[in-house]
């Protein structure tokens, strides 16, 4: 059970955030969990989707966001962010099990892809104090200083929703996917 009250629908969620909410319901086909328990907050919904609709517009291809999300919700261990994510990243990102798995453990096998979700995961371990030899090799491996302001994005749009679902417990709607360790 969630500690955060989530709202059985958008009718019964606040009324200044139905608009976005019926848009998630649109754009997804449902209003996962998550969206109507940051609902509750009518302004964080609302700079949430900002934030996450930015990425329209990103450099960063859309398979590393995802890989990025994976690695960043196995290091918060947020067991409702891993599910949701793996079930994107197998049938939207079309990321096979093998690649999932090395996204979980801060990898990848794209070897470019792989620079990116390294320094997402030192990004998080480090809280953004990364050195200048971790920020060389994504920059080395082809990442453009706008990349790695996106990178930095990707970290700190998934460590929200990671927060946000630990505090509140959510119910995970997704087939659940449980992190191998909490975070330290």
């Amino acid at each position: 059970m969630s500690r955060l009250h989530t709202p059985d629908s958008v009718d019964s969620s606040p009324e200044a955030s139905r608009a976005s909410l019926n848009a998630v319901a649109k754009s997804l086909g449902s209003v996962p969990n998550l969206f109507r328990v940051v609902g509750n907050s009518p302004a964080a919904l609302k700079g949430y989707l900002a934030l996450s609709g930015s990425f329209g517009g990103a450099s960063l291809d859309a398979k590393t966001q995802e890989r990025i999300a994976l690695a960043v919700a196995e290091v918060n261990g947020c067991g409702y962010c891993l599910s949701a994510h793996t079930y994107l990243g197998r049938n939207v990102a079309k990321l096979d099990d093998a690649e999932i798995t090395a996204n979980r453990n801060g990898s990848s096998n794209d070897i470019k892809a792989h620079a990116a979700v390294r320094f997402a995961t030192q990004v998080v371990r480090a809280r953004g104090h990364v050195s200048d030899v971790e920020l060389k090799a994504v920059r080395d491996a082809g990442y453009s200083d706008a990349e790695v302001v996106e990178i930095v994005l990707a970290v700190a749009l998934n460590t929200f929703t990671n927060y946000v679902n630990e505090v509140a417990g959510t119910v995970i709607d997704f087939p659940v996917v449980t992190p191998r360790q909490a975070a330290a």
